[in-house]
């Protein structure tokens, strides 16, 4: 969805071969609009910064699972039932997802919405049990709809160029 979007258009190709400068001909390359650009600088930019941020919070769970950040619930053996299973798995999907949005794949915002949608459950339903963390869900609230404008925006400049 991010690679460049390169054609050939007729109207440009010009024989050079009626000026006196041999049979050499000029084939130009139909570059994207600057919009175009720039919506895709955008997103890779979006998706590069969250991609980094999301896999430095699944090294923090990983790094809570083994016992290194002793200062929240201490290791796995030591977590509340509801932690051993809440955390696992998030330490799984965080740098995956990470990985996913840093290469701008479109799996990577797939399993951020997971992400977003497991926290919004323990955070929102269970805050008893897993605290509130307002400002996480926020973060991918942002994220997420940056995202999702950005693809929007990119969908309506696609559908009304001519030729697609």
């Amino acid at each position: 969805m991010l690679e460049t979007d390169v054609r050939y258009e007729a109207s440009s190709i010009r024989d050079h071969s009626e000026k006196g400068q041999g049979s050499q001909m000029t084939i130009a390359l139909s570059g994207e609009t600057k919009a175009k650009s720039l919506n895709r600088r955008l997103t890779v930019l979006l998706c590069r910064v969250s991609g980094l941020v999301i896999f430095a919070v699944g090294i923090f769970y990983w790094a809570r699972l083994i016992g290194i950040d002793p200062v929240h619930l201490g290791r796995f053996d030591l977590m509340p039932i509801w932690w051993r299973i809440a955390a696992p798995a998030l330490a799984v999907l965080y740098p995956v997802a990470g990985i996913g949005l840093w290469m701008t794949a479109g799996w990577g915002a797939v399993i951020w919405v997971l992400i977003a949608i497991v926290e919004a459950v323990m955070h929102l339903g269970f805050p008893a049990m897993f605290g509130e963390n307002l400002l996480g869900l926020a973060a991918h609230g942002w994220g997420l709809g940056m995202l999702a404008a950005l693809r929007v925006i990119d969908w309506r400049e696609s559908g009304l160029r001519p030729g697609r």
